[in-house]
């Protein structure tokens, strides 16, 4: 695990996109602060950059640098993405029009390891083509998306993903209406 690492954050760190597993589905990542990473990232899915993408962090205390606000919730121990309002640290276009981001806490070891090697947020969004479905495992991800990203994590590559997170948002009231 710590070579996938090792070569995932280097990719990180000069700007890449990689495609890796979470502790939900095969994601496509990127430095959640490199507006160019993320940009590219969007044109790969061919999605429009008005539909934001989620971001996750390794724990409670690198969610704290991106938001003061901090459900009252059990946000560990399954895979709830989250999103929050006024978000910052983040890169422009990863913030909704109204400044909210969508960040969950993963739970997944190697994306742990990953994030706080890394320190800061990176990018999950499914390795899909936008409005195509996610893939449920490796073999399933288009050759469009293998053949453009700057480096594949070689773990998990048979193993079935399981279902995509919860959503949830925080409205300014502090009120939490769930969205997926």
């Amino acid at each position: 695990m710590k070579k996938e690492i090792d070569k995932a954050l280097a990719t990180l760190k000069q700007g890449g996109i990689i495609l890796y597993p979470t502790d939900t589905i095969w994601g496509i990542g990127c430095d959640a602060t490199n507006t160019i990473a993320i940009a590219k990232i969007f044109k790969l899915k061919k999605r429009v950059d008005t539909k934001a993408l989620i971001s996750l962090v390794a724990n409670k205390q690198q969610l704290k640098t991106i938001t003061e606000t901090i459900p009252n919730l059990d946000i560990t121990s399954s895979p709830i993405t989250i999103v929050y309002p006024n978000a910052k640290g983040l890169g422009q276009n990863l913030l909704a029009e109204n400044g909210s981001a969508a960040i969950r806490i993963v739970q997944d070891e190697f994306c742990q390891k990953l994030i706080l090697s890394f320190g800061k947020a990176i990018v999950s969004t499914s390795a899909n083509i936008s409005k195509e479905i996610a893939p449920k495992q490796f073999s399933e991800i288009p050759k469009e998306i293998k053949n453009n990203v700057d480096y594949i994590v070689n773990l998990r590559h048979n193993e079935l993903m399981s279902t995509p997170s919860s959503i949830l948002m925080i409205n300014e009231d502090s009120s939490i209406t769930k969205i997926r």
